[in-house]
């Protein structure tokens, strides 16, 4: 029998990445560089925030290859931004944490009592809502991604096992069934990506 410990969901009242915007190195996708004195990570979607004078821009994430800030830099997958977690020889494990939108909405239905309703000739209904302050906080999710053999793929099942040769696939399954392995845990992510190089 395998018994797992469900981690609580990480929930934050930022839409930010960091407390305070701050600079950045931009690298565009036309090779320019830029350099932005006050920008950060916007967590609705992982992309860039800057300011422009008094007002708080999103970049186009088409034109931005990578993003560097004093602690860490920021590479772009997909539409997102990503941090590099760890590397396992030329390959590399990614991390990107983004609001969980579609719980936060559903954290605010699911808190609203209905306190009468008519099925009469018309629909109507009263409710009331029983949010907690802390219902009102964003749940946070990590989405992860493999540097593997000079390309980005999502960390996800199908996603890898249809970049993998036929002969890594057997591997592969044994690793992702060893007990304790998880999808969002850094550590077995990074020793699947040793054990499938």
């Amino acid at each position: 029998m395998v018994c797992q410990q469900a981690a609580a969901q990480v929930r934050t009242g930022a839409i930010t990445q960091y407390k305070a915007f701050k600079p950045a190195i931009i690298l565009l996708s036309n090779g320019k560089t830029l350099r932005q004195p006050l920008a950060n990570i916007f967590l609705k979607n992982s992309s860039l925030l800057y300011n422009s004078g008094t007002q708080t821009m999103e970049a186009n994430m088409a034109n931005i290859m990578s993003v560097t800030f004093d602690d860490r830099q920021y590479i772009k997958i997909d539409t997102i931004l990503a941090y590099k977690v760890d590397s396992v020889g030329e390959d590399a494990l990614y991390k990107a944490t983004v609001i969980d939108l579609v719980s936060y909405k559903n954290q605010l239905l699911n808190n609203r009592q209905i306190t009468s309703l008519d099925l009469g000739d018309q629909i109507s209904y009263s409710n009331v809502d029983i949010s907690t302050e802390e219902d009102h906080l964003f749940p946070l999710i990590d989405k992860f991604f493999y540097r593997y053999k000079g390309k980005f793929v999502k960390v996800h099942e199908r996603d890898i096992q249809h970049i993998l040769p036929k002969e890594k696939r057997r591997l592969f399954k044994s690793y992702i069934s060893v007990p304790g392995f998880s999808w969002t845990d850094e550590q077995s992510l990074l020793n699947l990506l040793r054990g499938i190089q």
